[in-house]
């Protein structure tokens, strides 16, 4: 099912809903003809915010189940609700014949996540496309690091260093009920800030092997899930990471990501190629160049968007649309898949029972559904 023009559903009214209209607005070969919330309030508004701008009005529906009742659904539908009720907006989508994109994470609950990757694979084999929103692997610098990998650029990978150390204030959690919950949120700082982190470290290390973790909510109060989480990770390769996220980090600092090798090394510190070198035989150095020999330079990137926060800015999103749409059009593999992100929220499943366990835990296991049964809590520890 392709058309010149996709018509295009988003799914949520929220925050995130409204960062994608503004992404559908921008995509060549899209246009948003409704939108779904069980809020008539806060559909509305976005309704009217994009007849504001221009386009034609969006129809309102409440549930994905009315925006497909009368039989001619849009084409793509995007998912921008709360972690929790993604898989079934999802599923109904697909099984409706639509394309479908989902804002990260996956969902919060590998059970039902399962199901979803079982219907998104029976949709490929129909034409469709499912994708989850992991925008910054399409930065720039992504790119680059992940193509020097791949090309042995940086020799063999021996370790990783991935910190995303932002601050979220108390009214931040305060300003839904479903923030900061198990059932809708699925986890704190990890699941919901440090994703991104995470899953380009899986894009650039691979299948991780275990996961030690501990976790703690140390800076807000009536949380369920963690503000600050550390790990650390063994990868099918061989090679050793470091994992850190926090929303516990006042000011809020950028995200950064290392990447060492025996033959070179790799920084993004805000989405941006903040160092990489490598080795034209200078590997042989007995001190090495001690953070000296920065290529970066080289490649010629412009300044990336002010990267403090991706909720305000469209242009990482806006590259995953234009990957889904060619997709759709081409019938090529997207850039992330729904199988992508089921690694991702795998281990951070991983992160949660291996601290609530206070063992190690073999992702494996996690993924064939083991720990299933495990139910994590964090106790808030603050002192006077």
């Amino acid at each position: 099912m392709t058309t010149e023009v996709l018509r295009t559903a988003i799914v949520g009214c929220g925050v995130i809903g409204r960062l994608h209209a503004d992404a559908v607005a921008a995509t060549d070969g899209l246009t948003l003809t409704a939108v779904v919330d069980v809020s008539r309030e806060r559909a509305d508004a976005l309704a009217d915010r994009v007849a504001a701008e221009g386009s034609p009005r969006p129809v309102v529906y409440a549930t994905v189940a009315e925006l497909f009742a009368d039989g001619s659904g849009p084409d793509l539908v995007v998912v921008a609700t709360p972690s929790g009720l993604h898989v079934e907006q999802a599923v109904t989508a697909l099984e409706n014949g639509a394309h479908v994109i989902i804002e990260k994470p996956l969902d919060v609950d590998l059970g039902r996540a399962r199901r979803l990757v079982e219907a998104a694979h029976a949709a490929a084999e129909r034409g469709q496309v499912c994708s989850v929103i992991s925008q910054h692997r399409l930065d720039p610098a992504s790119e680059i690091v992940h193509d020097a990998i791949a090309a042995g650029g940086l020799g063999r990978i021996t370790s990783a260093v991935a910190s995303l150390a932002w601050w979220r204030s108390q009214k931040y959690y305060d300003s839904g009920d479903w923030r900061g919950t198990w059932a809708l949120d699925g986890g704190g700082a990890l699941m919901n800030q440090g994703v991104h982190t995470l899953d380009l470290l899986l894009w650039f290390l691979g299948t991780p092997r275990t996961v030690s973790a501990e976790i703690a909510l140390l800076a807000h109060e009536g949380v369920e899930v963690e503000d600050t989480a550390a790990a650390t990770l063994t990868f099918e390769s061989g090679a050793l990471a470091v994992l850190h996220a926090t929303t516990a980090a006042f000011p809020g600092m950028t995200a950064r990501l290392q990447v060492m090798g025996t033959r070179g090394t790799a920084v993004i510190d805000g989405d941006r190629l903040d160092y990489i070198h490598q080795s034209g035989g200078d590997e042989e150095t007995d001190l090495g160049l001690q953070g000296q020999g920065n290529q970066a330079g080289t490649f010629g990137l412009a300044a990336p968007e002010d990267p403090r926060d991706a909720t305000e800015f469209t242009e990482g999103h806006m590259r995953q649309y234009r990957d889904v749409v060619a997709a759709i059009t081409t019938g090529s593999r997207p850039v992330v898949t729904v199988d992508d992100a089921f690694l991702a929220l795998a281990t951070i499943r991983a992160v949660y029972v291996s601290a609530q366990l206070g063992e190690r835990v073999s992702v494996a296991d996690v993924i064939a559904g083991r720990h299933d049964e495990v139910v994590v809590s964090v106790r808030e520890q603050h002192t006077d």
